[in-house]
């Protein structure tokens, strides 16, 4: 009885000693072959109500967020990119928020970067990433890889610059639409950085950027990017724009521009370009009469629908996401969705 017990192994250390095998083993697996971890994209027009619904679903799942949001970056910018409120950052982790001061530049290659970190230090903490956001451009980046093209050229991109000063931004944006009218149409005539560095790749290659900003990239393999896109009918995005757009001022979108006006603001070409920032420094800089405000609503209330537009016309062209109806679903009928495909799709 002795030696049979001497020679008996615990099941304890059977355990074990299979558990040390499975982790070599997959130590062995190439990186290509293992099981990529999941990461939840909400994307939407804005004013759709997609923050809403990702704060529901990250209290549900035990998710950070992680804003996708050109803008939100920069400190101080908080009313005109409807920052998430004090209150719901202390209650889920929001990250790259208020990374920036408003004088300091920030581009599609560090949104790029600093996401996937984001998405790293999350899935090492056991917690899902859900990446909130409208900017396609950015998103595609994170999707696909950052663009591709030549290093800028420091004597091109001051000529530009100061053909930029001299003619304006609307002459420039002719003579890109003139040379690649697809790109173009992704942007605005108000984009100054996004038209002086298309005219650059265009002069360097004599390529058009739209067939040559996203090739050559190697897609990015380590995550399974679920993707959502969640929309509504246009009428009723309309209205929730207009309504959205009328809470700021009431809420001081005036003050906090003028307030960043005394911060840099408008060193910042990418920044004061911001829709609703742009708005307000022209009635800034009026004699802000009463007419002049008038007018002022008006063209943030149109620019704003007119950028919904654009974002659901990028988004049509994205093949990896699902669109979603928040008018027609309740938004516990879209949470359950994005959980069953989180949890169960391949």
């Amino acid at each position: 009885m002795s030696v049979q017990t001497g020679l008996t192994i615990e099941k304890e250390e059977i355990e074990r000693i299979f558990l040390g095998f499975a982790t070599e083993a997959q130590k062995q697996i190439p990186a290509n072959f293992r099981p990529k971890k999941k990461v939840i994209i909400l994307a939407g027009p804005t004013g759709c109500g997609k923050s809403d619904l990702a704060m529901q679903l990250a209290q549900e799942i035990g998710g950070e967020i992680i804003s996708g949001d050109s803008i939100q970056v920069y400190k101080g910018m908080d009313i005109g990119t409807a920052k998430p409120t004090k209150a719901d950052r202390e209650l889920i982790p929001h990250h790259l928020i208020d990374i920036r001061n408003v004088t300091e530049p920030f581009n599609v290659v560090d949104f790029y970067y600093e996401a996937r970190h984001c998405c790293q230090l999350i899935h090492n903490r056991e917690n899902i990433p859900i990446i909130v956001g409208g900017s396609g451009f950015y998103l595609h980046s994170l999707l696909y890889g950052p663009p591709s093209g030549p290093p800028s050229v420091p004597e091109l991109r001051k000529s530009l610059e100061r053909e930029m000063e001299k003619l304006g931004s609307e002459a420039l944006f002719e003579r890109l639409s003139q040379l690649d009218l697809e790109y173009a149409r992704t942007i605005t005539k108000h984009d100054k950085q996004k038209i002086i560095r298309a005219l650059e790749i265009i002069t360097l290659t004599g390529k058009k950027v739209s067939k040559l900003s996203w090739k050559n990239r190697r897609k990015p393999l380590n995550y399974d990017f679920r993707c959502w896109f969640v929309n509504r009918p246009k009428e009723q995005l309309y209205k929730r724009i207009e309504k959205r757009c009328d809470k700021m001022l009431e809420a001081g979108l005036l003050g906090e521009v003028e307030e960043l006006i005394r911060e840099g603001l408008l060193c910042n070409s990418s920044a004061s370009q911001a829709i609703g920032y742009r708005q307000a420094l022209e009635y800034l800089a009026s004699e802000k009469t009463p007419e002049a405000y008038v007018k002022f609503v008006e063209n943030f209330k149109q620019a704003s629908r007119h950028y919904a537009k654009r974002q659901l016309t990028w988004f049509r062209k994205e093949p990896l996401f699902r669109w979603v109806d928040l008018d027609m679903h309740d938004p516990e009928v879209v949470m359950d969705i994005i959980k069953q495909d989180f949890e169960q799709g391949l």
